[in-house]
């Protein structure tokens, strides 16, 4: 099983590991700190390197339970030790996004108790569905304004884990219409936005609010007679 080392720092940037298999189009290693995926936030990538090589890490693909480092071409060996180095600049930007995302859905539970009912994003883009029967331009203005007066909070956001009964005490950790969590799932990773938001997560995110920086809310639209769409992109 491979340590996920992004669980505990956002922030680590570079890491040694070990190759355990070799195969499938890349190599599976006993830690490592790029994410591997999930909740709409996309794999990272970056490079693995070894006696002198380099190699180009394009994905994370999951594979009978195994996380296989996809990497185009030759592979390291079986064994070997490895560095490895997230390309930063676009993780970073997935950090922000991914946090800018709670903020909105933060912002819509307190103010309006809607559902998500649905979220993707990327690098500096994102999009999150509601369960809205109606919204106006003059909502999404205000909308807009409530996420970047809670960015201007300065608000600290920490990692927690909870075990499964603790979490069952919470509904509201789960912010989706349908409880996505396995039931075999019994320790829950949480992010706390502190004074907004608080739900169960497994992504990478900033440490505070501040370093989101603008958000804006780029398109709305509807998706169904109760599901609204509402798009952002961050500034700069």
């Amino acid at each position: 099983m491979t340590e996920l080392l992004f669980h505990t720092e956002s922030y680590l940037k570079e890491f040694e590991a070990t190759v355990t298999d070799v195969g499938n189009g890349g190599v599976v290693l006993d830690r490592t700190a790029f994410y591997t995926g999930g909740g709409g936030q996309p794999t990272d990538t970056g490079t693995l390197s070894t006696s002198g090589q380099e190699y180009q890490v394009t994905g994370i693909k999951r594979v009978d339970g195994n996380l296989v480092h996809q990497i185009t071409g030759d592979l390291p060996a079986n064994g070997a030790t490895v560095k490895g180095e997230i390309d930063w600049e676009r993780r970073y930007l997935l950090m922000r996004t991914h946090t800018a995302l709670h903020i909105l859905c933060g912002v819509v539970w307190r103010d309006y108790g809607a559902s998500v009912t649905g979220g993707d994003m990327k690098p500096g883009e994102g999009r999150m569905d509601f369960e809205f029967e109606n919204f106006s331009a003059e909502f999404v203005e205000e909308l807009e304004a409530k996420v970047n007066a809670e960015v201007t909070q300065d608000r600290d956001i920490s990692v927690n884990n909870l075990t499964r009964a603790e979490a069952d005490k919470m509904p509201d950790l789960i912010r989706t219409k349908i409880n996505l969590l396995p039931p075999n799932i019994q320790e829950i990773r949480t992010i706390d936005i502190h004074g907004l938001d608080l739900q169960a997560d497994g992504g990478t995110h900033v440490a505070n609010t501040r370093e989101v920086g603008v958000i804006k809310v780029v398109g709305h639209e509807s998706k169904g007679r109760i599901n609204k769409r509402i798009r952002i992109a961050l500034e700069g």
